[in-house]
């Protein structure tokens, strides 16, 4: 068995001669796996992929496996992977794998993808992460950087794994990227020139012991970060501004808390008035009135304030920045606006995974709500639904495997209905609403009970939703 430790490695070696000759066993066969694959093929290393899954869930990506001769297995880990030199794992996988254990006690070193993918760009990493907003913030910033006509990709934890696309990057450009906690976990060298900490509540919960636990996850973001670096962090966020900032990277500040001067003294971007203001070295820089923002409400105000913290320190000038504000209508699955049935708005907000992302979802309609919500449990406390949705929120219309744990939470304080299915959840939804309402997805849950991502279920939703208002869904007739 192969066995080298990276940490030992000269700093001066060039991070692609960790892979060439080397067997690198890569766990988990979804995108960021197969991108890992191919990465490693590329450098001249010898991947082999594994994932629990059996062969039927594993019939779309196993051709692409086929056609570059990357070996593999399905159905479970064998002790193939112990012969590696590097294990990769895909975000999904658990920390508590045996075969990942039985890796640590036999010295083989563990990476995230996001590592693997930090070895071998060339440009400057652009980071996002936090509980909620992740996916419009990294967005929002990747379209600001290809407007100011740097070199940009967009990936990570959204679309294209990172692995695919960190070749694709020159020196003079940018890497745009978020990343998740179950991503952060196992970071050696990863440093972003830019980190940004967007907030923290609580999440995924069935996979660490605490709420600190998660948010210590998150911050490792920062820890490999040095006097070059920046950290772009929330001062709004009560959790994060409760913890002590004790890294070696400059602390640079958002905020929208008008109230506060937090945004001011610690240098960053902030509100006065109506006006978004950055106070970078340079002194301060307007950069729009925040009703031009094109995306709505407060939290993509802030996620606002963090992309403009961003692309300051990445020398990107105001009118850029502001042109793009302005015309940036947010992401697919946030609360996006599908269509609107015999006076009905639909809007899906699948990518609400967390109970405080459906809190904001909530916070964004006035009234008239039917929510679709449920899916695979994350150990969330949907009680914490209720000061925003008593006398907002109609019906809740529960599915998946947390139906049952979602009622026994609310279902005293808002009328509940189960549905078998999404097709189901939507007819429900439709046939309780009036002229003026609003059936919202935001599942507050994971999606892999049902779909295999949240992007696959909102597109159902969209689906759905269609077929309704063309007159076919369950046998419902519309007139629109």
């Amino acid at each position: 068995m192969r066995s080298i430790n990276p940490q030992h490695i000269e700093d001066t070696m060039n991070r692609i001669d960790r892979l060439q000759g080397r067997q690198v066993g890569i766990i988990g066969m979804a995108r960021s796996g197969i991108a890992a694959a191919q990465l490693v093929q590329q450098l001249g290393g010898k991947p082999y992929v594994s994932d629990i899954l059996n062969i039927e869930k594993l019939e779309e990506v196993i051709p692409t496996l086929e056609q570059n001769n990357i070996p593999y297995e399905y159905g479970g880990h064998s002790e193939k992977l112990l012969e590696s030199d590097y294990l990769i794992c895909s975000p999904g996988v658990p920390a508590s794998l045996d075969i990942l254990h039985e890796a640590t006690v036999a010295g083989i070193p563990i990476f995230s993808e996001i590592e693997l993918a930090y070895w071998v760009c060339r440009g400057r990493v652009l980071a996002i992460t936090g509980s909620n907003g992740k996916t419009t913030t990294t967005t929002l910033l990747g379209e600001i950087c290809k407007a100011s006509g740097r070199p940009t990709v967009v990936g990570g934890n959204i679309g294209t794994p990172f692995s695919q696309i960190a070749r694709d990057i020159p020196e003079n450009g940018l890497a745009v990227i978020e990343v998740s906690s179950f991503q952060l976990e196992r970071i050696e060298q990863f440093a972003p020139y830019v980190g940004i900490l967007l907030n923290l509540t609580p999440d995924h919960l069935d996979r660490y012991e605490s709420f600190e636990k998660y948010c210590d996850a998150k911050y490792k973001m920062f820890e490999n970060q040095t006097a070059e670096h920046y950290a772009v962090i929330n001062a709004d966020d009560p959790v994060i501004s409760s913890r002590e900032f004790t890294y070696s990277s400059n602390h640079v500040s958002f905020s929208i808390d008008e109230s506060s001067d937090r945004g001011r003294t610690l240098g960053g971007v902030f509100q006065r008035g109506k006006r978004l203001v950055g106070n970078l070295a340079g002194g301060e820089t307007d950069i729009l009135d925040i009703d031009k923002i094109c995306i709505p409400g407060p939290h993509n105000h802030s996620n606002a304030a963090a992309a403009c913290a961003a692309a300051l320190i990445c020398g990107i000038k105001p009118d850029v920045i502001a042109s793009v504000l302005e015309r940036f209508a947010g992401v697919e699955h946030r609360l996006e606006h599908v269509t609107n049935i015999g006076g009905v708005d639909f809007i899906n907000d699948s990518k609400g995974t967390n109970v405080d992302a459906v809190v904001v979802a909530l916070k964004s309609i006035p009234r008239g709500i039917n929510l679709i919500a449920g899916g695979r449990d994350k150990a969330g406390d949907f009680t914490q639904l209720l000061p925003e949705a008593v006398g907002k929120v109609e019906h809740m219309i529960l599915i998946g495997e947390a139906k049952d744990i979602i009622f026994e939470q609310v279902g005293r304080q808002i009328p509940v209905v189960m549905a078998s299915s999404m097709a189901d959840a939507v007819k429900k939804a439709f046939d309780l609403s009036h002229p003026g309402d609003t059936v919202l997805l935001s599942p507050g849950c994971a999606s892999f009970d049902m779909y295999r991502n949240f992007e696959e279920r909102g597109e159902d939703f969209k689906y759905l939703i269609g077929k309704l208002k063309n007159g076919k869904g369950n046998g419902a007739t519309v007139e629109v």
